[in-house]
């Protein structure tokens, strides 16, 4: 691709929000053509399993760039990763305009999990690395509520264009188009904030690494990570059809709406629960998580459109502050030059619950029906999420004296990595 002509570097506030803004639109173009799928289904007459195949194919192709490329910036550092990421999402945006039929789906949306996942590990170290000093919190929390925001915004801004806009099946790519290349071309100004080292040959092999003083934390929130991660799958996946379907909606909105309700409630409520400590962040997310859950299920068995909105938010509380409490937990445990690897590794597990699941449940409709298979999806995703809960309340116990349990006292052996860790680490420990 063409260098970009580069702006002057910007400074380290301006720089985060400019960060904060790629994310978002990321999580808008990966939400975008969920309400396109039926629209897909109906124009190219492909069945529920090759629908779930084109949605997973986006998580599977970032799960191999996380992967490949996931900790790469912690080499060659965040900018240029960061624009390369831009200049190839505005690739994949170019391949849906041209789409004309399953094939050409199949290609944008790997092209554009390739995109995604090279930036995702860059985005949420990049965050951290410029959160300012004195609220050493925020770039969790930005990381957790720009994505969930981004989704909902991509979901609802695509299904008001489908519905009335013209060029319902072009117009939302050719934004997102112009969109992205003004996004690489803002980045040539970010200043960076990772060192470059040797390595970074050696970082393009495929592993999935948590630093050591992580691994405890990291393995009690798996549990959490796959339930949270399944419910965004099964919304962006099946939602709108089960919408269309189910409860015999015909407009496009109503199924983007539903989606852009699940990650509207997960911003607001991650952004409620700011500043607390990650173990009350757990708990009230893996309750939420699952009682909405069952809720939804309860809404499509009644045949109630305003059961499913309410259900859908509670659901979507659980989801963003769940995702705020594992971010805030783990945030603090890497050292400067681990965080794009550890981020990494953690997404290859959300991106793993978020497409795999729906692929299988694509692949079950034919046989058990769209609704049966919903329900067992959604009863799967409950169960987890009462057992993500129970863990969290019994290492509550188990360290008592600790107002953030999950961070161990593992936290304090990365606490010498730079002046930035420190005040996070302690930041978290006071939480």
């Amino acid at each position: 691709m063409p260098a970009l002509p580069a702006l002057p570097r910007i400074s380290r506030g301006p720089a985060f929000w400019l960060v904060a803004t790629v994310l978002l639109l990321l999580m808008f173009a990966a939400s975008a053509p969920s309400p396109l799928y039926v629209v897909y289904q109906a124009r190219w007459g492909f069945s529920a399993a090759v629908l779930t195949t084109v949605f997973a194919v986006y998580a599977l192709f970032l799960l191999l760039a996380l992967l490949v490329v996931g900790s790469l910036s912690d080499h060659l550092g965040r900018r240029p990763v960061l624009i390369a990421s831009a200049l190839l999402e505005a690739v994949a945006m170019l391949l849906f305009v041209g789409a004309s039929g399953v094939g050409w789906l199949l290609v944008a949306r790997a092209v554009q999990g390739v995109a995604t996942g090279a930036a995702t590990g860059a985005l949420a170290a990049a965050l951290i690395d410029l959160q300012p000093e004195r609220r050493p919190g925020l770039g969790p929390l930005i990381n957790g509520a720009f994505a969930t925001l981004g989704l909902a915004a991509g979901a609802l801004g695509s299904g008001l264009l489908v519905q009335y806009a013209p060029a319902p099946r072009t117009l939302v790519y050719v934004l997102l188009l112009a969109a992205f290349l003004l996004a690489a071309l803002a980045l040539t100004a970010l200043p960076e904030t990772a060192v470059r080292r040797p390595g970074a040959a050696r970082s393009l092999l495929p592993r999935a690494r948590v630093p050591r003083q992580a691994r405890r934390a990291f393995t009690a929130l798996v549990p959490g990570m796959i339930a949270n991660w399944a419910v965004g799958g099964l919304y962006l996946s099946l939602v709108p059809s089960l919408v269309a379907r189910v409860l015999h909606v015909g407009n496009h909105l109503v199924g983007g709406l539903a989606i852009a309700t699940l990650c509207a409630a997960a911003t607001v409520s991650s952004y409620a629960m700011r500043g607390r400590a990650a173990r009350p962040q757990l708990v009230l997310g893996s309750a939420a998580l699952a009682v909405g859950m069952l809720g939804t299920l309860a809404a499509l068995e009644l045949d109630s459109l305003a059961l499913l909105f309410v259900t859908t938010a509670v659901a979507g509380v659980g989801f963003g502050v769940a995702f705020l409490g594992t971010l805030s937990t783990l945030g603090p445990l890497a050292a400067a030059g681990e965080r794009a690897e550890l981020f990494a590794t953690l997404y290859v597990v959300n991106y793993l619950a978020f497409s795999l699941p729906a692929v299988v449940a694509g692949f079950a409709v034919p046989h058990a029906g769209l609704l049966r298979t919903a329900v067992v999806y959604g009863g799967v995703v409950a169960a987890l999420s009462v057992a993500s809960l129970v863990a969290a309340l019994l290492m509550g116990r188990q360290q008592p004296g600790e107002a953030r349990p999950l961070a161990s006292s593992t936290g304090q052996e990365a606490s010498d990595a730079s002046a930035q860790e420190s005040t996070a680490q302690r930041a978290g420990r006071k939480a």
